[in-house]
């Protein structure tokens, strides 16, 4: 049987748990390829400045579309393939996790399902989603897709059939949201982004000052010092368990 401690202290618990339910904080997450290479996926480019053996603009922009877009649907089925085998890994879930003890917003470069397969709710795709498709003519329509995507499928309004993918040269349509959001932050975290892909990289001047802010990366980019980021030089898997431990110390 519990003692009056025991019960006093569970009470206590409980009572904290839910008391923080109703005042939990903004965490807002910016997520780059770095957390999903841990589960198998290739980063952006490789040390050759190429992207799967192919260059980026190839497969990758308004201008190699319009060249070949045979080469660039086989180069996204390819990829949709890949992120379809691929699991999240601990730091996707360890995000998630921290949805108990705050309010969570992940803005995420990458275009894997890897977040929401871990269980987060609230995540903006600033560059796309590998599983859906859209039109040549309107960007504002998607579509689920598992599948491949072949050369004379076309959307409803007859063109051609698409990624739903942010190429070089293009609008970052949620940039905009994702900067608003970013001024919410209550404590912010990096992981797994170099900030070379504007605009992007211009996000963290939208932070509120004074702010908890961590970057979690091996090699960590270079970030002005008035940032004041805390900086935890490890792997996406390993440091975001850490930055999980401070955060829960304070809640």
């Amino acid at each position: 049987m519990e003692n009056n401690y025991e019960i006093s202290r569970r009470k206590i618990k409980s009572f904290k748990h839910k008391y923080y339910f109703f005042l939990k904080k903004n965490l807002i997450v910016l997520t780059g390829a770095g957390i999903s290479a841990e589960s198998g996926l290739k980063t952006f480019r490789d040390s050759d400045g190429l992207w799967m053996g192919y260059d980026v603009y190839e497969v990758a922009s308004p201008q190699g579309w319009k060249k070949d877009p045979e080469l660039v649907l086989d180069f996204y089925n390819q990829r949709r393939k890949e992120v379809a085998k691929a699991l999240s890994n601990d730091a996707h879930k360890g995000i998630a996790d921290l949805e108990k003890y705050f309010n969570v917003t992940i803005i995420t470069q990458n275009i894997d399902d890897l977040h929401e397969r871990a269980g987060s709710k609230n995540v903006m795709h600033l560059h796309g989603e590998i599983f859906k498709m859209r039109s040549e003519e309107d960007e504002n329509t998607f579509y689920d897709i598992k599948e491949d995507i072949h050369l004379g499928d076309k959307a409803p309004d007859g063109s051609q059939f698409r990624p739903h993918v942010v190429w070089f040269g293009e609008q970052v349509p949620m940039i905009e949201k994702a900067a608003k959001v970013m001024a919410t932050a209550d404590v912010f975290i990096l992981v797994g982004t170099s900030l070379q892909v504007y605009p992007a990289a211009g996000l963290i001047e939208y932070l509120p000052s004074g702010i908890p802010k961590y970057i979690i990366d091996k090699k960590p980019p270079f970030i002005p010092p008035h940032h004041n980021f805390n900086v935890i030089r490890k792997i996406a898997t390993e440091g975001m368990g850490e930055v999980k431990d401070l955060l829960l110390i304070s809640v």
